[in-house]
């Protein structure tokens, strides 16, 4: 059934994703200018190059019909995991950093942790469209969901990516919630799922540096607590209305992947707390956008287009916030980047294909696909 809608297009959405983008080439200009002194354009060079492709991306899939994300879904998932594996054969895996996280390809360096959060997505909203009731009744329906994403989690664990990892299962919680699950699976689930977060933090000693920094940092300022303290510094350096964009000072080599992991942080200095809020009252809007899509398209039975919105605007907003979290040292540190905002590419064609699907759906509200 369709009908002509009075307006098609988000504009409420689009502003804010204008706004979040516009403001991402400001502030990776500003954080990497200093980087690369003999080629100081070369980041927002290629951040330029990623956000130009990342909207041809983002207009294409505005022209995909939500159906054939739901029919393909499975497949994603499968060329998910594939690539996943493919990081570890020795020509085309690629290690930074102690982290092998990217396939060498000819022309650029993909990562395939973060394709892997939006076939997540897209596989959950699918099954969870098909089995709600079994979810809402069975163990073994709310299971199948942590059981597919097993296989993906370990193997972007050992790479490592512990923060990508988190985004996955707080996703699939989020969702099952959402569906409808019965609180004690949800307990029977969280008490395995802290204890095998316990099990992780103590087989590694990088992660138990991490939760011994995050407890204490500034009794570590000098080893595993120095990116939270220079982080800390610079929000408290920024005060109420910052020292000026461009001004920062721990950006200049003393605040680690000030350009990416920690953007917020040069934001908290150069523009204060008024540009720290406004960061995270423009996730707020992108959220709340995401759930008014989803709940509009529950309100026309649409469960797929419903579950889909919700678990992409929770992608976007649990990415951001947990970044948020880190900056302010009111989470351990992990490896991600702030959507938008942050240098990096493929963080940046991934967010603006979710971007273009949110369109989509919001449009196909308007026009009462089903």
């Amino acid at each position: 059934m369709k009908h002509i809608a009075a307006n098609d297009w988000d504009w409420v959405l689009s502003t804010t994703l204008i706004l979040l983008l516009g403001f991402g080439i400001v502030m990776v200009t500003s954080g990497s200018l200093h980087i690369q002194p003999d080629n100081p354009w070369g980041y927002i060079q290629r951040h330029g190059a990623a956000l130009g492709l990342g909207l041809l991306l983002a207009t294409l899939a505005y022209q995909v019909p939500i159906r054939w994300w739901d029919k393909g879904s499975i497949w994603l998932y499968g060329l998910g995991l594939i690539l996943l594996g493919l990081i570890w054969l020795p020509d085309l895996g690629h290690e930074v950093n102690g982290a092998r996280r990217w396939l060498l390809l000819p022309v650029f360096r993909l990562q395939p942790a973060e394709l892997m959060k939006l076939f997540a997505v897209l596989y959950l909203a699918s099954y969870l469209a098909r089995r709600q009731a079994e979810v809402e009744s069975s163990l073994w329906g709310f299971s199948k969901p942590f059981l597919m994403l097993l296989v993906p989690c370990g193997l972007i664990l050992v790479q490592p990516d512990f923060g990508t990892t988190a985004v996955l299962l707080f996703l699939t919680f989020a969702l099952l919630f959402l569906a409808g699950a019965r609180l004690s699976h949800f307990i029977l689930f969280g008490i395995l799922a802290l204890a095998a977060l316990a099990i992780l933090i103590l087989s590694a000693d990088y992660r138990i540096d991490r939760v011994i920094s995050f407890i204490d940092p500034w009794e570590h300022a000098t080893d595993a607590g120095y990116q939270l303290t220079r982080a800390l510094v610079a929000f408290g350096r920024g005060g109420l209305l910052g020292v000026g964009l461009g001004n920062s000072i721990q950006k200049h080599f003393h605040l680690p992947e000030a350009h990416t992991d920690f953007m917020l942080a040069v934001i908290g200095e150069e523009l204060g707390l008024i540009g720290t809020l406004a960061v995270i009252g423009l996730f707020s809007l992108l959220l709340w956008r995401a759930f008014s899509i989803g709940q509009a398209a529950q309100a026309r039975n649409a469960p797929h287009a419903a579950y889909l919105a919700y678990g992409l605007g929770l992608c976007l907003g649990t990415q951001a916030f947990l970044n948020i979290g880190v900056n302010l040292g009111v989470l351990p540190t992990k490896g991600l980047t702030l959507p938008f905002l942050s240098f990096g590419g493929n963080s940046l064609l991934v967010c603006l294909i979710i971007s273009g699907i949110l369109l989509r759906l919001h449009r196909d509200n308007t026009r009462c696909v089903s």
